[in-house]
């Protein structure tokens, strides 16, 4: 049994790499490239990032990365470990049993304003994998509602309606079978609600 190459066969197996590379890099880079391109021109809102526009047309964010509100009359999303810098998306990487964790999750259970037996939704004070993540859980919505009714003037009836209405961005994940709740599309029917 022959374990060792030769110079010819080692230049033959240089030769056949060299020959394929181009083909390869041609294929993942020039016609991947161009098929993926050719099929974001089907769904042209996708493609272009899943942007929302206000009524006079200016670019106010995305379906598909969170921005942050601070004011009461609105929903707040999950916190995000990135500062909402979405060009640097990534989680906290803090261990749940770490100090660091337990100091950073009373600072974002204060404004909460707690009473005796208040649960306030897991997701509204820990971070997404992504820091950047649209969506609050239904719950999470549902446990802000009697502070956004109070400050915007609206009834909790109101506000429930909004959450509930698909067009404020309520969608229900079959894996999940629990609603999510886009935050900006929710504060942006509230607003038109009240205009």
């Amino acid at each position: 049994m022959k374990t060792t190459l030769s110079l010819r066969d080692l230049t033959r197996q240089c030769a056949v790499s060299l020959r394929i590379l181009p083909v390869t890099v041609f294929i993942c880079s020039g016609l991947y490239t161009v098929i993926i391109l050719l099929i974001a021109q089907f769904v042209p809102y996708t493609s272009s990032g899943s942007l929302i526009r206000s009524e006079t047309g200016e670019i106010i964010g995305s379906e598909l990365i969170g921005q942050q509100f601070k004011q009461p009359k609105y929903f707040w999303p999950r916190p995000s470990a990135v500062s909402w810098n979405a060009a640097s998306a990534g989680g906290s990487n803090l261990s749940p049993a770490s100090s660091g964790m337990r100091q950073k999750t009373e600072k974002l259970l204060a404004p909460f304003a707690l009473q005796r037996g208040d649960k306030v939704p897991a997701d509204l004070v820990t971070a997404s994998g992504s820091g950047l993540d649209p969506h609050i859980s239904f719950a999470a919505a549902t446990f802000q509602v009697a502070r956004v009714a109070q400050t915007r003037g609206l009834s909790i009836n109101q506000v429930m309606a909004v959450i509930n209405n698909p067009a404020s961005g309520t969608v229900t994940i079959p894996l999940l079978n629990e609603p999510l709740v886009n935050v900006l599309q929710l504060n942006r029917s509230l607003d038109r609600l009240q205009k």
